[in-house]
């Protein structure tokens, strides 16, 4: 019998957030390296639900076209989402919700004797998993005044503890974590945005470079103010004759920006909402200029250059703030412009800089595209997996 590494994550899929993205990606990355992958999720709850699911829930199966598009799968990866019936996650109590379910129903009885070793953010599957004999891989992304527990990370099984960020890091070994079971490791990018998509891009600026403008100039990622979309806003009213792209955010936030925009009477901004990973790669190499800007903060320490890696992948010239985990990657030479968080009127003259002296290429960069290939969702998977056990890996299938 195959036995599978196992990605889980307690939320239900498809949904529009980076770090089930991340999720999906890895998940993905480790089937196209050969390893026979099943990636765990929640169906939803108001899915029609046939009894005979919850006494065999564990069925995995290629993704459904809309789960393989909204997170760009490809056909090597199987999915397995786990019903979840009356009264869990309905009621309140220990007893009903979803984690207890899973770790004392659907792992032990249906998910263990078809599992090598698991990979997942969420803690509890982690200590059920060491309970019954399972290694473990722990992704751990952001601050938690979370103790970790002895008997769990001193365990033989359990392997390595991810994070993408030094002072997260440190926050872990504060918190018990032994040191040489932690590892700072960016996240990486799916390489489907390596795909040159000249055509899609193309439709991209017919439909967005509206009033004469000529320059599109492209943000994406979560609509919040510390990531620097306020003063996105502030960047495009001084620079009225450019276009500018928002993908990202759900409705509500969508149609805050949006009202904030016509207060301002900002006539250049356009908010896409978010975007399928499928879609979103060509918007990227459609811009003339990708947009990452981020408020300085607790946030700027142990945010991810997952979208500067997206970014660099598409080809296209990046305006970046400098800020602690995208620092390094000045000596690159592979960002176009750098500027100072919270600093509109410097965001906008390096934007203006920048069309300046990289004019738009419609094959990309090649040096950013060359660059950026080392982190690649599978080369992140593989080192990953060179700190597990040899006897606890996965088996490779293909």
């Amino acid at each position: 019998m195959t036995k599978h590494y196992i990605f889980f994550t307690r939320n239900v899929l498809p949904q529009p957030q980076a770090h089930l993205v991340q999720v999906a990606h890895s998940a993905n990355a480790a089937a196209n390296l050969g390893y026979s992958t099943v990636l765990v999720y929640l169906r939803p709850l108001e899915e029609s639900l046939n009894p005979l699911e919850v006494f065999y829930p564990f069925q995995p199966i290629p993704p459904a076209d809309r789960l393989a598009k909204f997170y760009n799968l490809q056909d090597k990866l199987k999915v397995a989402a786990l019903p979840m019936p009356w009264p869990i996650d309905r009621i309140g109590g220990k007893f009903t919700n979803s984690s207890t379910a899973i770790s004392k129903y659907y792992f032990p009885l249906y998910i263990l004797p078809h599992t090598k070793i698991v990979h997942t953010r969420d803690w509890n599957f982690v200590k059920a998993a060491i309970k019954h004999g399972i290694p473990a891989i722990y992704e751990h992304h952001h601050h938690e005044d979370k103790i970790f527990e002895p008997e769990i990370v001193s365990n033989p099984l359990f392997q390595i503890a991810v994070t993408v960020a030094d002072p997260v890091l440190e926050s872990m070994i504060q918190n018990g974590m032994p040191p040489e079971k932690a590892i700072k490791l960016h996240n990486g990018f799916n390489e489907f945005f390596l795909k040159r998509q000249m055509e899609t891009a193309e439709a991209w600026r017919k439909k967005l470079l509206v009033d004469e403008r000529q320059h599109l100039v492209v943000y994406s990622g979560a609509l919040s103010r510390f990531k620097g979309v306020d003063m996105l806003i502030d960047v495009a009213k001084e620079l009225p004759g450019i276009q500018f792209a928002l993908a990202g955010g759900n409705e509500s936030q969508v149609q805050a920006y949006q009202q904030l925009a016509r207060e301002k009477e900002i006539q250049n901004v356009t908010f896409l909402g978010y975007l399928p990973q499928n879609q979103l790669a060509s918007l990227l190499q459609a811009a003339d200029v990708l947009a990452h800007p981020h408020c300085a903060g607790e946030e700027a320490t142990f945010t991810s250059p997952l979208k500067l890696f997206d970014y660099m992948a598409s080809g296209t010239p990046i305006v970046a703030t400098e800020i602690l985990p995208l620092i390094e990657f000045k000596s690159a030479k592979v960002v176009a412009g750098w500027c100072d968080p919270d600093n509109p009127t410097q965001f906008a003259q390096s934007l203006q800089q920048v069309l300046r002296t990289h004019p738009r290429r419609t094959e990309g960069y090649s040096d950013s595209i060359e660059f950026v290939q080392q982190f690649s969702c599978e080369n992140r998977i593989a080192k990953i997996l060179s700190y597990v056990e040899d006897s606890m890996r996965p088996q490779k299938v293909s």
